[in-house]
């Protein structure tokens, strides 16, 4: 079959690999119908190099029909329309008894101390064959695809598998009080999908970008937006909007590869060109994220507001400011998105025709396969207006 393979910094290629089979009982065998590029490929594009192995499959925001079933995948059939979550997660563990499907104890990559395995995201998570591919295998099929109904296009319920889910749980996470203001800090799809439901959700809405077709999309969708480049202090220019006091919540929907850190973002270079047994020792023990992000966050939160993290950082010695953060008598809530927990609560947005979050045309590129590396690259650089990028295997 035809996949998207990793082979060294910004050099993903469409090639040859082996068909997925059956390999447990709790195995399925989907066939891709969409599969999304998502801003954390960037970081496996880019800084999160080492982690990968040659030839690895891309991927992690799969829809499809299941074409082969083991003999311990419940109710599932051939012919089933689903999407997969990126995590894998069983359902019966304790973790996914309390709803942390990203911290499922039976998949958990207990020798890099992370939590459940994901699709096609390097060693730190199993380097499990992603989905940016023709065929996918799905393990604890008995638990993890997520039925959908035949009729609307796929990208009505593709974004169950990463987007939606994320963004929703960054709202979650937020806790926007009743009557409150809501700070988004970057409109790539997380940043985006999270000030609609924000929005959806009757909540004020101010987001954060620089790139002129971004800002457009949010502002269109009725949210209040600021140009990064056009003002000198973003936390300032909040707290002029919202009575001096600052947000009382915000979103990080950036991340580790921030711009505006010029340091950091030598050093992940750096760290890149190094051999890669030496870098991933060393990126495990040291921060190299870009923090300007988070800390525009501490700043732009009110007191007594809430941070939600959901841009992916991968430092382990990442300098924050903890007498601000004491001082201001923040909270902070994060990680990746329990996608099953949110799924019964986002499905009747998915199933209404009217399409509130106007999911069907989110997607600004839809492509074959064959254009995965001009995809990626336009992606990174913020070209030809590349917000989502689908791919149709």
């Amino acid at each position: 079959m035809k996949a998207v393979t990793w082979h060294g910094r910004r050099d993903v290629r469409v090639e040859d690999v082996p068909d997925p089979t059956i390999q447990e009982p709790t195995d399925a065998i989907v066939r891709i119908t969409s599969s999304g590029l998502c801003g954390s490929d960037l970081h496996l594009y880019e800084t999160l190099g080492p982690f990968m192995g040659e030839g690895d499959v891309l991927g992690h925001e799969p829809m499809g029909i299941v074409e082969e079933v083991g003999s311990a995948t419940g109710d599932l059939k051939v012919g089933d329309r689903v999407v997969m979550p990126f995590q894998i997660c069983c359902g019966s563990c304790w973790m996914c008894d309390r709803g942390l499907y990203t911290q499922c104890e039976t998949t958990q990559v207990r020798e890099q101390g992370s939590g459940a395995a994901l699709f096609g995201f390097s060693k730190l998570y199993g380097e499990v064959p992603g989905a940016q591919a023709e065929f996918l295998r799905v393990p604890q099929a008995q638990f993890m695809p997520i039925k959908v109904p035949e009729g609307p296009a796929d990208e009505r319920f593709l974004f169950l598998s990463d987007v939606l889910p994320t963004a929703w749980q960054s709202v979650v996470y937020a806790d926007v009080p009743e009557g409150g203001t809501l700070l988004v800090l970057g409109l790539g799809p997380i940043g985006e999908m999270a000030t609609r439901i924000a929005l959806h959700q009757g909540f004020r809405v101010i987001s954060v970008d620089r790139v002129p077709e971004r800002l457009a999309r949010a502002k269109a969708r009725g949210a209040e937006v600021i140009d990064l480049d056009a003002v000198d202090d973003v936390g300032e220019e909040v707290r002029s909007l919202t009575q001096g006091r600052g947000a009382d919540s915000v979103i990080d929907a950036v991340g580790m590869e921030a711009h505006g850190s010029p340091v950091a973002e030598v050093g992940q270079r750096v760290f890149n060109a190094l051999p890669k047994r030496l870098s991933a020792a060393i990126m495990g023990r040291v921060g190299l994220d870009r923090m300007s992000a988070i800390y525009t966050a501490i700043d732009a939160v009110r007191r007594g507001g809430t941070v939600s993290l959901i841009g992916v950082y991968g430092g382990e010695t990442d300098p924050m400011p903890m007498m601000t953060m004491f001082d201001k008598q923040l909270q902070f809530r994060m990680g990746q998105a329990n996608v099953k927990r949110w799924v019964d609560d986002i499905m009747p947005l998915l199933v209404d025709d009217a399409d509130p979050l106007g999911t069907e045309l989110f997607a600004t590129h839809q492509v074959p396969l064959s254009e995965a590396p001009e995809a990626y690259e336009n992606f990174q650089k913020k070209l030809d207006g590349t917000v989502k990028v689908v791919f149709k295997p």
